[in-house]
């Protein structure tokens, strides 16, 4: 039988998120039910909700940064027990079959993932994302979450961390890389984190130097300013990587020119507006352009795994269920540091 749980939900893409209750389906076999205890506020979630990526199928709840615990299991799961720290991230289900979810990328399933909000579930309904207070999961999509990260500093590890890491380990950051960071918000602040973990030296590239102390702190070696126009010609021909983080449009031929022999540069963020690309700019110095979309289940676990290793977790600042709307406004002004992580409680 499935159940009604409290959540917050969209309900146009202009009004106010609001209180509701939505259905959760029946525990399966090889489902995992979960209590929420938090949920982040991912810049992906009010792209959505505000129609920019796209028709919405209202009423919608998002949240794809999920952690809680486990509370029941079917009777056919293996991987977890009622207690467990779990988490749940952009996606709760792929195809498995084709070659892509074969080899463990299931974030490229060719058949397309289900998104853990306003997808369609294997039930025929739209997902419904983390603002609520229960949600039910296939055990196969569920990330074990380490017990030394705080419960509300991994939440954003399920977007955030995993969206970061998932390039920079694919563009083998590491020592005698020089990586750069382009913006310094919640997706920034992990990639800044992660690669000098990974033992990469870091420059953070942000618009000003208000957040120069928070870079510094957290890893890199550098951090600039990209309203000033003479970063440009400095930096020119230097990072190996660059990930893009924003979600706003920027110029790319200047960011493309800081890019040294075979450098790549990797969008993160996805603003709404097409990223004009001058192809002579990539002649030079034979650079690359691409795209990364968050990590496979096994991905997502060894970032979660190497973020308890090296003491990682996100910068949180946990609003109680009524603040989502003024949140909203906040991430829209980048009056964050760095992630806001809705305490689930509040909304029970």
């Amino acid at each position: 039988m499935s159940s009604t749980v409290n959540a917050i939900a969209a309900t146009s893409t202009t009004d106010p998120l609001v209180r509701t209750t939505i259905e959760r389906r029946e525990v399966g076999p090889r489902d995992v039910l979960i209590e929420i205890s938090y949920a982040g506020i991912c810049h992906s979630d009010i792209h959505t909700v505000r129609g920019e990526w796209g028709r919405v199928p209202y009423p919608l709840t998002v949240g794809h940064e999920i952690v809680g615990h486990v509370t029941q299991v079917g009777t056919e799961v293996t991987r977890h027990a009622a207690g467990d720290r779990v988490g749940v991230g952009c996606m709760v289900n792929s195809c498995r079959e084709c070659d892509n979810c074969r080899a463990g990328q299931e974030q490229y399933c060719l058949n397309g993932n289900t998104g853990t909000y306003a997808a369609v579930d294997r039930d025929g309904t739209v997902t419904q994302g983390g603002y609520s207070t229960h949600i039910v999961v296939d055990e196969d999509f569920v990330l074990r979450v380490p017990a030394s990260i705080p419960l509300e500093a991994a939440a954003p590890l399920l977007c955030a961390g995993i969206t970061t890491y998932s390039p920079l380990a694919h563009w083998q950051a590491g020592p005698g890389k020089k990586v750069a960071v382009v913006g310094m918000g919640g997706l920034g602040h992990m990639a800044v984190k992660i690669a000098a973990a990974m033992g990469a030296e870091v420059t953070v590239l942000s618009q000003t130097l208000g957040k120069k102390d928070d870079g510094l702190a957290f890893g890199a070696a550098h951090y600039h300013a990209t309203s000033d126009p003479d970063t440009f010609d400095r930096l020119a021909n230097s990072f190996d990587l660059i990930i893009n983080t924003v979600s706003a449009p920027v110029d790319m031929a200047s960011y493309l020119r800081l890019l040294r022999l075979d450098g790549t540069l990797v969008a993160v963020g996805a603003p709404p507006e097409p990223l004009p690309v001058q192809v002579f700019t990539l002649f030079g110095n034979r650079r690359s352009f691409a795209g990364s979309s968050i990590g496979g289940i096994a991905e997502t676990q060894e970032m979660l795994d190497f973020c308890a290793e090296h003491g990682i977790a996100s910068e949180v600042e946990v609003i109680d269920a009524d603040a989502v709307n003024e949140a909203y406004d906040r991430v829209l002004k980048s009056d964050v540091r760095y992630r806001f992580v809705i305490d689930v409680d509040t909304l029970r």
